[in-house]
């Protein structure tokens, strides 16, 4: 088992987005690099009423000493991975707390309500307004547009992957990425997967 400390144990995560974001896989991804460091890992997701533009969310609790329920008690997360900015105010609304970490991609994905009319979107100051509030600390950056310049928006959650180990606060690095993605990519795909997780990193670290 790791000696590793956590900042807490368990150090629960939630992941969120929409559907259509990658955003299991960057659960799953985060999970394995995780297990292969001697952490005991627990996963747990819910998806929305359809597979693309629902919400879909997964729990991550990661653990020195033994392995937890995969559900995050009301008010007990740690760290908000975002694909979508209003996703990490919902999981906020449940799951935060005075000490609680956001890091949220800035691209909106517009429900259907926005796009009809019947509501309104935060704009990017009333988002920052509200995580200023709620979190101890935030980032926010612009992952889909570094991923658009890569080729596939998708690479956000990527991304958003390279940014969470730029956090600090879970212990993998480069290489844990590589050997978890190396078991499924290879080639240019894998070349592509490490650029976007290098761009995540370097993302937050500006």
């Amino acid at each position: 088992m790791t000696t590793s400390k956590l900042p807490k144990d368990p150090y629960s995560i939630v992941i969120t987005g929409v559907g259509g974001q990658g955003n299991v896989m960057a659960s799953r991804v985060l999970a394995n690099m995780l297990v292969k460091k001697g952490y005991y890992v627990t996963i747990g997701e819910t998806f929305g009423a359809s597979q693309r533009g629902g919400s879909v969310m997964s729990h991550i609790r990661v653990s020195n000493l033994s392995a937890w329920s995969p559900q995050i008690p009301a008010g007990k997360a740690h760290l908000v991975v975002a694909l979508e900015p209003i996703e990490a105010i919902r999981v906020l609304a449940r799951y935060g707390n005075p000490d609680i970490k956001v890091l949220s991609n800035l691209r909106p994905i517009y429900p259907a309500g926005v796009i009809a009319g019947e509501a309104s979107y935060p704009n990017e100051q009333e988002i920052r307004t509200i995580l200023e509030k709620h979190t101890s600390k935030y980032w926010l950056i612009k992952a889909t547009e570094e991923a658009v310049k890569l080729g596939n928006p998708i690479l956000a959650n990527v991304m958003m992957v390279g940014a969470t180990c730029a956090i600090g606060d879970l212990p993998f690095d480069r290489n844990d990425f590589i050997d978890a993605m190396s078991q499924v990519l290879s080639g240019d795909k894998m070349e592509t997967n490490i650029k976007a997780f290098e761009l995540g990193f370097s993302l937050l670290m500006k």
